[in-house]
C-alpha cells in the first residue's frame, strides 16, 4: 500500500466536511480487521458537536485538534457488549479481568489502525492521541462509559489543511529479531539511533531543553518517571472502577 509510506500525522484540518456516509462506510469496513474469537470486542464514540469536542479536550491536555478535527473518534476496549449478550442467552459471562481488558484493547488498537489505513487511503488525515489512556476517567465520565468499557484511543479526523514532513523512523535492523532475541549492546543502539540522533530538529530539541543527549529530552522532559508512574496509578484506578481489576 503506497499509502503507509507516505502516511503523515495531520493536526490541521480543512472545514470541509466529512460526511456521514463516508466516515460510516470506513467505520463497518474498518469491521473487517482481526478480532479475538470473532467477539469484536471494540466500540466508537464518534464526536462531532462543538460542545462534545470541548468536553473532551481537557482529558486530551487542550490539544488544539481536539476540537479543531471534524470528527473526534474514542475507540474503546468492550466486554460489556459480549457481557451483555451472555447474560440474555442463559451463558455465564467472565470477562471482569485484566486478560479480557488486554484481548478487548487489542482488538480496539487493531481496529483502530484499520480505520486509519483506510481513511488515509481516501485522503483524510489523521492523529493518534496517546493522551487517551493518561486520564481514562476523564473520558470515561465524559462520555459516560459503563462497566467494561475502556478508552484506549482516540482519532481525530478530517480532511488535512497541512502537509507536514515524514517523521523518522528507526531502521529495520533495529526492530527484527532472527529466530530469537538478540538484546541490544552498545555498538547496536549506536547503529540504530545514529540518523535519529543526527537529525536537524532533534539536534535543537536537545539544544532548546539544555540536554545533553536526544534520550534526556525523553526521559527528563516528555515522558518521565514521575508522571509515567502517577497515569499508571490512574489507569489502574481506572480499571478497577470500570470492572477489569478487583
Amino acid at each position: 500500500m503506497e499509502t503507509i509510506k507516505t502516511r503523515k500525522t495531520i493536526r490541521k484540518y480543512s472545514q470541509r466536511e466529512v460526511s456521514d456516509q463516508l466516515l460510516e462506510r470506513l467505520l463497518e469496513e474498518a469491521e473487517r480487521t482481526p478480532t479475538m474469537g470473532n467477539l469484536q470486542l471494540y466500540s466508537v464514540v464518534v464526536t462531532r458537536s462543538k460542545e462534545g469536542k470541548k468536553a473532551l479536550a481537557p482529558a486530551h491536555f487542550n490539544q488544539p485538534m481536539v476540537e479543531e478535527a471534524p470528527v473526534v473518534l474514542t475507540i474503546c476496549a468492550d466486554f460489556r457488549r459480549t457481557t451483555v449478550w451472555a447474560d440474555n442467552r442463559k451463558a455465564t459471562p467472565g470477562y471482569d479481568n485484566f486478560l479480557s481488558f488486554i484481548n478487548a484493547a487489542t482488538d480496539a488498537l487493531l481496529y483502530t489502525q484499520t480505520f486509519c489505513n483506510l481513511a488515509e487511503a481516501e485522503g483524510l488525515g489523521t492523529c493518534f492521541l496517546g493522551t487517551t489512556v493518561y486520564m481514562p476517567q476523564l473520558i470515561i465520565d465524559t462520555l459516560h462509559l459503563p462497566r467494561l468499557v475502556f478508552p484506549v484511543a482516540t482519532i481525530t479526523l478530517g480532511w488535512p489543511d497541512e502537509s507536514p514532513a515524514l517523521s523518522d523512523r528507526l531502521p529495520l535492523r533495529a526492530i527484527i529479531h532472527h529466530e530469537h532475541f538478540e538484546d541490544y549492546t552498545p555498538e547496536k543502539i549506536n547503529d540504530f539511533y545514529a540518523d535519529k540522533e543526527a537529525l536537524e530538529e532533534n539536534c535543537h530539541f536537545i539544544e532548546i531543553n539544555q540536554k545533553e543527549t536526544l534520550a534526556q529530552v525523553f526521559t527528563d522532559l516528555r515522558y518521565t518517571k514521575k508522571d509515567n508512574e502517577a497515569m499508571s496509578r490512574g489507569m489502574l484506578d481506572a480499571l478497577k472502577a470500570q470492572g477489569f481489576l478487583e
